[in-house]
């Protein structure tokens, strides 16, 4: 495993390895590495002949009043992970080689990025389009590899590839979850004991939607409605809770085809998202 951590030093060893006809399987993350994290980079592995992680956490996308600076970071722990998951190279860059002086240049993807998660957070997407266009572009890959937990986000990124011709297919994985339902997330570890045990009402909210559909609810605000009740029982504020396409994040009035439930709810410092495709 090779950590790398200048620009043209890993486009280099890529464009060597692309030459042997080797493909290239990409993970871009934040660090403070999970399962589900991993899991990502195993399906890579499965499927492509090398694995690239890149490992950056982005001022771009968060805002004024986040947690840039609190956001974990294990350099040491995300190493010797990625490792016993047989990566091939990590890409490791500083705020210096990703945003140098006077950078000025952005990716927008308009409309989808200001509903939902980008209702709350209207700089977000703008960067997580932009750090993740960089990526590909610095990196070349083959496949991209994303989680289902960030729907929104993959759906976002989705339409970035589609629209600005970027050679490269998405592949998104199936949230992975703690035995009691909650997705696995970095920012768990901002929770308490209390707090983490409630948490699980994202995923219980979800379940009870899904079931009522199941069972013939077509109105949207019944639904949100039921799971706003559920979620109010615990300390967690709602951030929303919306039911839409499930693949062009539309806004949707009754139930009808692939539907995307998402909710996001903030249990202290912690912002939790969560979603079901039903």
């Amino acid at each position: 495993m090779q950590i790398i951590n200048n620009i043209s030093a890993v486009r280099s060893k890529i464009t060597a390895l692309k030459k042997k006809n080797k493909s290239i399987g990409f993970v871009p993350t934040m660090g403070a590495l999970h399962e589900g994290h991993l899991s990502l980079l195993r399906k890579a592995k499965k499927e492509c002949d090398i694995v690239v992680l890149s490992i950056y956490v982005n001022p771009a996308q968060f805002g004024p009043r986040e947690d840039f600076k609190a956001y974990p970071r294990d350099k040491k722990k995300d190493c010797l992970l990625a490792k016993k998951e047989k990566v091939d190279i990590i890409f490791y860059p500083s705020d210096k080689m990703m945003y140098p002086r006077r950078y000025l240049t952005y990716i927008n993807v308009n409309e989808i990025t200001s509903i939902l998660c980008g209702k709350s957070r209207p700089t977000h997407f703008r960067g997580v389009t932009t750090i993740v266009g960089k990526l590909l572009n610095i990196a070349g890959p083959d496949v991209i590899y994303l989680g289902q937990k960030d729907a929104q986000q993959c759906i976002v990124i989705q339409k970035m590839i589609d629209d600005l011709n970027f050679p490269v297919k998405v592949r998104i994985c199936p949230t992975v979850r703690e035995k009691d339902g909650l997705a696995l997330s970095s920012r768990n570890k901002y929770l308490s004991a209390k707090q983490r045990k409630e948490a699980v009402v994202l995923y219980q909210s979800l379940l009870l939607a899904k079931q009522h559909i199941r069972r013939g609810t077509k109105n949207i605000a019944t639904i949100k409605n039921m799971m706003r009740k559920k979620i109010k029982k615990t300390s967690g504020k709602i951030d929303y809770i919306e039911c839409v396409d499930a693949k062009t994040l539309e806004p949707i009035k009754t139930i009808k085809g692939k539907i995307l439930i998402a909710c996001a709810v903030k249990f202290g410092p912690a912002r939790l998202i969560d979603n079901i495709i039903v």
